[in-house]
């Protein structure tokens, strides 16, 4: 297990109870063996269930960055991932041409550097921050569509993601994942089988 990681059930049952998160002991059994086995949570329930604050507690609790992706009808790559800065891209190869000093190799190269990716939330994910590998929320998954979730499994299966123009970028630790959904479609069961699974209900009274 990673460092920094309650080493027991009752440890994190504890540590959702310190940050007033009330929990029974099947969600502090899943969460403490999806962060041992460094698998992804999928959690489904009702919207006000609780299931966003889950990641929440996790990162503040053991003091890692929260990196969230908010789902909506219509996500892609661009906006989930990376895109280049075209703009800026542009400006790179006008002034180039400017000055007389395109090589059209080297420019090709410097403009397809990290210096004009704009990096999305689950490129974000996959860096190493200093502070430990960070909690990813990917929020209500079912909001996005089939194609976007095979996108996700492809992420998750190895957590690299390969830029045509750059090149793979690999966690060197993979990030706590933490998926929610509503439940207002199926997620395909691919995705769920990459993923240990836990249905949140209202606490008990």
């Amino acid at each position: 297990m990673p460092h920094n990681l309650p080493e027991t059930i009752d440890a994190v049952h504890d540590l959702l109870q310190d940050a007033k998160y009330v929990a029974d002991r099947s969600l502090a059994t899943v969460l403490f063996l999806s962060l041992k086995m460094g698998r992804p949570l999928f959690l489904e329930g009702e919207a006000g269930v609780g299931k966003t604050e889950i990641a929440k507690v996790l990162a503040e609790q053991l003091n890692r960055p929260l990196i969230r992706l908010q789902c909506y009808e219509g996500l892609d790559v661009s906006s989930a991932v990376y895109e280049w800065n075209y703009a800026r891209q542009m400006i790179e190869i006008r002034l180039a041409e400017a000055t007389e000093t395109a090589n059209r190799d080297a420019l090709g190269s410097d403009i397809f550097s990290e210096k004009f990716l704009i990096k999305r939330p689950l490129l974000n994910a996959l860096e190493n921050t200093g502070q430990g590998a960070p909690v990813l929320l990917i929020d209500e998954l079912d909001r996005t569509d089939e194609p976007f979730e095979a996108y996700l499994l492809e992420v998750l299966s190895d957590f690299q993601i390969t830029i045509p123009e750059f090149g793979t970028v690999k966690a060197e630790e993979p990030p706590i994942v933490i998926i929610t959904s509503n439940r207002t479609r199926e997620i395909h069961d691919a995705l769920k089988r990459r993923c240990l699974y836990h249905w949140v209900d209202y606490p008990d009274a």
